[in-house]
């Protein structure tokens, strides 16, 4: 019986910087009324709130979901309102070294972007992030940039040459997430295993990222049951599957006394 379902957010529940849809959002609903559900991905708190939180039912049901932004670098849960429980934030000095090097990086790229819409790094706090074409992209031109992880992969490894002190992970459609080492998605995975008080063997993770190098990889590489799936839609029919299973494993209500 799985008690935790653990999800990424851009690309998995939702396109990129998109909200959910209203056929993701009921469906997140019904499963958040029958398990726990907690949300790891690269975005922002804010990306959070916008994307997810003010697509979802204000009800009862989000003291049973979790929510670690910047790849569960960040952790929040719901009392009444959203508490932030921990944060691992760079210090000046280490968002210094890491914007230097994505600099370095970017200046010496075969593949620069020739428009760009809004900030290419962006500083998270507790994540630095590389936006190829701009956190405001739209996505079809995001699609478009590196639909085969090419680019960034080659990215990747120069960055992981150049600060091998930071972890380096490949996210959403054009971006590079880097966090302080041994922060990503597995230690969320670890976070919520001891905050929560479930095993990892009672967890799903389901997410687009989970190859090597991607930034999902992690929470496969902590062990639990790793679901990919290719964007939002086939997340849908996974969730769909789930509910049923769960249902299924419900308990059988005792049939109501006969009255006479």
């Amino acid at each position: 019986m799985r008690k935790l379902i653990v999800f990424d957010l851009d690309g998995t529940l939702a396109e990129s910087k998109s909200s959910l849809d209203a056929e993701m959002a009921t469906l997140l609903s019904a499963l958040l009324s029958i398990v726990k559900v907690a949300v790891i991905s690269g975005g922002n708190w804010q990306q959070f709130k916008e994307q997810l939180l003010a697509n979802l039912p204000h009800d009862k049901y989000l003291k049973d979901l979790s929510l670690l932004p910047t790849c569960g670098t960040k952790f929040y849960q719901y009392e009444s309102e959203w508490k932030l429980l921990y944060a691992e934030d760079f210090t000046d000095e280490e968002k210094v070294i890491i914007v230097r090097s994505l600099e370095q990086v970017i200046d010496s790229s075969a593949f620069p972007a020739h428009e760009t819409w809004g900030e290419v790094i962006e500083d998270r706090g507790s994540q630095i992030t590389f936006s190829a074409l701009g956190q405001q992209a739209p996505i079809e031109e995001k699609e478009k940039w590196d639909p085969d992880f090419t680019k960034r992969k080659k990215m990747k490894a120069a960055l992981d040459q150049l600060i091998p002190e930071f972890s380096v992970r490949l996210g959403g459609t054009t971006s590079v997430d880097i966090t302080k080492p041994g922060i990503d998605k597995a230690y969320g995975i670890r976070k919520l295993r001891d905050t929560l008080g479930i095993a990892i063997e009672e967890m799903i993770f389901i997410g687009d990222a989970l190859f090597p190098g991607g930034n999902d990889y992690p929470a496969k590489e902590a062990g639990v049951l790793s679901i990919q799936v290719r964007d939002p839609n086939e997340s849908k029919r996974v969730i769909e599957a789930i509910i049923a299973c769960l249902d299924d494993a419900q308990p059988a209500k005792p049939p109501e006394e006969t009255r006479s």
